[in-house]
């Protein structure tokens, strides 16, 4: 059991009985039917987080610049747009900041199989920055989906491509197999009855009190590649229902053991608190799609 107060801006984590309060896959006939264009799955989503992204060194402005970029830039945004999900990736966790999928009716069906698919490195992210099977043998950690594999039976690729370690983090076997995996089921029961839901699921490091009053940000990390231990992760749904509506619900759950028999709403939290927790943005991206948006509480869950 671990000790001591989590902090999530603009909302308390208390870890025990009483936790928490509070984007596309298509088929291939749908996709030859709308095209791909050259952004694949990131130039159909309809919100992407707030971050930089470029395909070279950016422009930068005022006099002498330019020089500063003659041997390049040492970092830029690392994304990756799967056959099943975008994905922007941490080169220092060794994991990724955020993925996002978008499940439907459509994508829900399929008969890939899961046991036909094996965990890999991601040779698209540099060998310095990537984590490896070797680096989770005997850690006592879950090689954590973040995109999950039951998401995309629709197609084995799409399937396969949830195995990439930068689509993994490290997570706490009883946590992965019970409480995160019905929020795993859950979101799939909203999706066969909404017209779209978008997931964007991620890790999140918090801070803790610890016995001397202080703050302080701490995380194992596993192997020989440092693959970091997120503390808590957080799952965003935003449905898009047949009425035009948009509905948000925001999740965090700790990376501890959870028990299964909590449900799922004692788990949402503002959105607010994940967006500051996490750097990144949701609703001023969602703002710009639509007006009608509704935000899912502990306090206004239908």
């Amino acid at each position: 059991m671990l000790r001591g107060r989590w902090v999530l801006p603009g909302a308390s984590l208390a870890l025990g009985a009483g936790l928490g309060a509070a984007l596309t896959a298509h088929l291939a006939a749908r996709r030859r039917a709308e095209g791909d264009g050259p952004g694949g799955l990131l130039g159909r989503l309809p919100v992407v987080p707030a971050v930089a992204a470029a395909a070279g060194p950016p422009s930068v402005p005022g006099a002498g610049r330019a020089e500063l970029t003659k041997y390049g830039l040492p970092g830029l945004a690392q994304l990756r747009s799967r056959e099943s999900y975008v994905l922007c990736y941490d080169p220092r966790s060794r994991s990724a900041l955020w993925v996002i999928e978008q499940l439907n009716r459509e994508t829900l069906g399929g008969t890939s199989d899961r046991a036909a698919c094996d965990f890999q490195e991601d040779d698209s992210v540099h060998e310095y920055h990537r984590a490896t099977n070797a680096d989770y043998r005997g850690s006592g950690f879950d090689r954590g989906h973040l995109a999950a594999a039951a998401n995309h039976k629709w197609s084995q690729k799409a399937m396969r491509d949830t195995f990439y370690l930068s689509n993994v983090a490290p997570q706490v076997p009883h946590l992965n197999q019970n409480a995160w995996n019905n929020l795993e089921k859950y979101s799939r029961s909203l999706a066969r009855n909404n017209k779209n839901v978008y997931v964007c699921t991620g890790p999140l490091y918090l801070p803790r009190m610890e016995a001397d009053g202080k703050m302080y940000v701490k995380y194992q990390v596993i192997g020989k590649n440092n693959v970091a231990v997120p503390t808590h992760f957080f799952k965003v749904l935003i449905l898009e229902k047949e009425s035009g509506e948009i509905e948000l619900r925001s999740y965090v759950m700790p990376n501890s053991p959870v028990d299964e028999k909590i449900p799922l709403e004692r788990f949402l939290v503002p959105i607010e608190s994940i967006e500051r927790a996490s750097g990144l943005l949701f609703v001023p991206n969602i703002l710009k799609r639509t007006s009608n948006l509704k935000a899912i509480t502990a306090g206004n869950k239908r």
